[in-house]
Formats: structure tokens, C-alpha cells, sequence
């Protein structure tokens, strides 16, 4: 949301999490992640600049890769996977103490299913149709009607 004052938008934000892509153990990149009113940011670019958004509740899987030097650099990558068209696989790349900022993100993604209440939405149209089953042996389809 933001508030308008003197012709002027000034962004009233509660961010919950900040990070930049780390190089090593420096937070020295263009690339700036952050979490905040229920939506995930990701801005990169230095001389053309780009900023992806996605709402949490989007988000179906979450998944954190640490190798070796990144361990040692005390980073890590968490690979977001989404119901987002535009961007499917979202990557919050060489962040610090990722295995913390994956549970915060675990945890924010199912508090904001819960508050929109889209629990089990990632399984409807699962099941489209019910085919025809042949159970007696006789060659022939039943049909579902077990009564």
C-alpha cells in the first residue's frame, strides 16, 4: 500500500526478511530479495532493473541446496517452485543462514494459505474425470454406481 503525500507515493511496507545474493560471504550484488504483506520480492538489475513478485500463497514447494563451498561461505540456495505463470521456479540464491530463512518461509506460506483460505486448492482439477472400470470379468464397462 502506499500513502500519497505532496504528488509523492512513499511505500508503507512491514518487511519480514531482507537478503541480498551473496558473493562469497559479502552481500555484494544487485540482486535484493525480500519478504513482506504477504508477497515475495526479487529485484536485480543495475543499469536496467527488474522486479519479480509473487504472492506466498503461490508457492507449492520449497526446496534448499547447500554445497560445499556454500556451506563453508555459511550461504545457501532455496529453490521456490510456484502456480505463478510468469515465473514458475523462483531461486533466492547464495543467501545467508538459508536453512532459517527456509523455515520462515515454510512457515509464512502456510499462515497465508490458512488466512486465504486456499488449503487443498493445488488439488482441484487433480482427478478431471472418472473412467469406466470393468470389474466382473465380463467383458463389458460397469458403471460407478456400487449400490
Amino acid at each position: 500500500m502506499g500513502k500519497a503525500e505532496n504528488g509523492e507515493i512513499r511505500e508503507v511496507t512491514a518487511n519480514i526478511w531482507e537478503d541480498r545474493k551473496h558473493h562469497l560471504w559479502f552481500p555484494i550484488s544487485f540482486t535484493k530479495y525480500t519478504v513482506g504483506n504477504g508477497r515475495l520480492y526479487v529485484n536485480s538489475g543495475f543499469l536496467s532493473s527488474r522486479e519479480d513478485e509473487c504472492l506466498l500463497y503461490r508457492i507449492t514447494d520449497i526446496t534448499l541446496y547447500r554445497s560445499l563451498p556454500q556451506r563453508i561461505f555459511g550461504t545457501g540456495t532455496i529453490e521456490l517452485h510456484t502456480k505463478d505463470r510468469s515465473t514458475p521456479v523462483i531461486r533466492l540464491e547464495n543467501i545467508a543462514k538459508s536453512a532459517q530463512v527456509k523455515r520462515v518461509l515454510s512457515d509464512l506460506i502456510e499462515k497465508e494459505r490458512e488466512d486465504k483460505k486456499v488449503v487443498g486448492r493445488d488439488m482441484y482439477g487433480a482427478v478431471s474425470r472418472i473412467d469406466p472400470v470393468e470389474f466382473d470379468g465380463d467383458g463389458d464397462m460397469d458403471d460407478h454406481n456400487f449400490n
